[in-house]
């Protein structure tokens, strides 16, 4: 089997790596939020409550990464190196922009955003001080992500992986300090992961400058490739917001149960991106690898690709189950003191546990295809699952007041298996359709 088309070993290559920079952030995460957690209920609610903002005003934005990755790959699979680092360059430009007219708006509003989710006047005023100096963070994480997929699309795993270890270490650092030696709250969890964000793009602008210069790619902003880029990301951008309100939605309908089970629904949903993050990694292996292929013209080598990690995304998912019904009832207690808080979290762990290998199957076929660069067909997908779950959420938002104790949490993570298994059968008749196999750079 040739390079292009992904070998096991390969495959390994890229998704060991990648696997240990994705999983560095939530794990850090899950220490920021066990240590705010410690500051009560309101604060780990106003967490749950920013962090969901927070995640939509840069997530949407994630076709940075992807759209570079697919397009690098693409240019690097024909042998043109130069085009490729000019691509990133303008994903570079793009992010930098883009985080300004995010930030902005999103630090004046930032009251009016937080109390958006019906929480507690507390929690809200929690929230309102983490998003407000989180703002600061947003064009570094933008700039993190372009320059990420730059160098995916060039099969460099390594040096995101020490990017973010190193980061995200800082991170974890500067938060104890800020929050309990500084006394600042949830004010210093904030400081500490804005400042650990501006170093992590800063380290990542300096690696792809360099190689750019090398290269000889011109490091200045052209607007006509920079709009093209930003067209291009067009589809990609629908899909993910589409995606996002679906996790904004959850978590709307999570505050209708009360803050003790948002505050659950916070620790829950970050396991959720703990777990994704993971089997995402083979995800960026699919990115890579197949907009390597196809820009090679080996389009048979993309499709086995495609069959061979469908089937680790099911084991991997399946492991991935094992281990969380295992440690459910671990878990809850590095999070908060409060026991119905603690109940509520084992109870949507164990119902998390149920659909991993659905998840596994949806990251790494929602991978290949953007890899492929089928952005449009990933948007429509999405916007009709989409569709079909808002339903359900406006259902348990209304019958909220008749689920008690730990059946809200439960019904509410049931939901979203619904909506997981949805996008798996969407995915899987569109790779199975090869309607995604377009050759060339």
């Amino acid at each position: 089997m040739s390079e292009t088309t992904g070998s096991p070993r390969q495959i390994l290559s890229l998704a060991v790596p990648a696997l240990a920079t994705l999983v560095a952030e939530p794990l850090f995460l899950l220490a920021d939020t066990a240590m705010v957690g410690h500051l009560g209920t309101p604060a780990l609610a106003g967490l749950g409550v920013a962090g969901a903002a927070l995640s939509t005003a840069v997530s949407i934005f994630v076709f940075l990464a992807y759209v570079t990755t697919a397009v690098v790959a693409r240019q690097r699979g024909a042998g043109r190196p130069d085009r490729a680092l000019a691509a990133g360059l303008d994903g570079l430009w793009l992010a930098l922009g883009l985080g300004l007219l995010v930030a902005v708006p999103t630090a004046v509003f930032a009251p009016t955003v937080s109390g958006w989710f019906g929480a507690g006047p507390d929690a809200v005023a929690a929230a309102t001080t983490y998003l407000r100096i989180s703002t600061l963070g947003i064009p570094a994480m933008l700039a993190v992500l372009a320059c990420s997929g730059t160098l995916r699309g060039f099969l460099d795993i390594r040096t995101p992986l020490v990017t973010a270890v190193f980061g995200f270490g800082a991170n974890i650092v500067l938060n104890y300090l800020l929050i309990f030696v500084a006394g600042l709250g949830i004010a210093g969890s904030a400081w500490g992961t804005v400042i650990a964000q501006n170093a992590m793009a800063a380290a990542l602008v300096t690696v792809v400058v360099r190689r750019a210069i090398e290269a000889r790619a011109t490091l200045r902003p052209h607007l006509g490739r920079v709009w093209r880029a930003a067209l291009g990301g067009v589809p990609l951008l629908v899909r993910t917001m589409a995606l996002r309100v679906a996790m904004l939605a959850t978590t709307w309908a999570a505050a209708g149960f009360g803050d003790q089970t948002l505050a659950a629904h916070q620790v829950v949903f970050t396991m959720f991106g703990m777990l994704a993050l993971m089997l995402d990694a083979l995800a960026i292996a699919a990115q890579a690898l197949t907009g390597t292929a196809l820009g090679a013209g080996d389009s048979e080598g993309a499709v086995r690709l495609t069959r061979r990690l469908t089937w680790w995304g099911v084991w991997g998912g399946l492991g991935l189950s094992a281990l969380l019904a295992a440690t459910h009832r671990l878990l809850p207690g590095l999070f908060t003191t409060d026991a119905q808080v603690r109940e509520r979290i084992a109870a949507g762990l164990l119902t998390l546990a149920i659909y991993q290998a659905v998840a596994g199957v949806v990251f790494v076929l929602d991978g290949v295809l953007i890899g492929a660069g089928d952005g449009r067909a990933l948007a429509w997908l999405q916007v009709i699952v989409l569709a079909v779950y808002l339903p359900v959420l406006v259902w348990l938002h209304a019958g909220a007041e008749s689920m008690i104790g730990s059946r809200g949490i439960v019904a509410l993570w049931l939901a979203f298996g619904w909506f997981l298994v949805a996008r798996m059968v969407g995915l899987l008749l569109r790779a199975r359709s090869r309607a995604w196999v377009r050759l060339g750079a």
